[in-house]
């Protein structure tokens, strides 16, 4: 677990965007359960390519697409263990990738980007993606 004077900075750059942090498997459930709507889920880390990427990438295909997730919502791998493991429930068949992007659908994944399609690519790609999955099914 990462001490949390370390993440807290990086857990804010989403909250303060209006994603919901969900720190317990029971918060997962309720997000991700829902039968109605869309669901945006970043599972957040401390690497370099969160930071340069996906969380960038995140934001900015909410801002620049038309339509939105009806909820944004993140768990931080490595801080979150019992939250970000029940939300990788949610994303299998996928192994767990951090960081990743998971867009649910009436409660299912119909959209995920695993770490290897986030790193090395700029935000302004992982938006572009994100943008493309968030006007087809929300």
């Amino acid at each position: 677990m990462y001490p949390a004077e370390l993440t807290r900075p990086m857990a804010k750059d989403l909250t303060d965007y209006g994603f919901e942090s969900l720190h317990s498997p029971e918060l997962v459930d309720e997000a991700l359960s829902t039968k109605e709507g869309t669901v945006m889920v970043v599972v957040n880390s401390v690497c370099g390519c969160a930071a340069a990427n996906a969380r960038p990438g995140a934001k900015l295909a909410v801002a620049r697409s038309e339509k939105r997730p009806d909820r944004l919502v993140t768990v931080f791998a490595g801080v979150d263990g019992p939250a970000t493991a029940r939300a990788r429930e949610y994303m299998l068949p996928y192994p767990p990738s951090s960081p990743s992007i998971a867009l649910f659908k009436d409660g299912q994944l119909v959209h995920f980007l695993e770490r290897h399609h986030i790193e090395g690519r700029s935000a302004e790609i992982i938006a572009a993606n994100l943008e493309m999955a968030i006007e087809r099914y929300c």
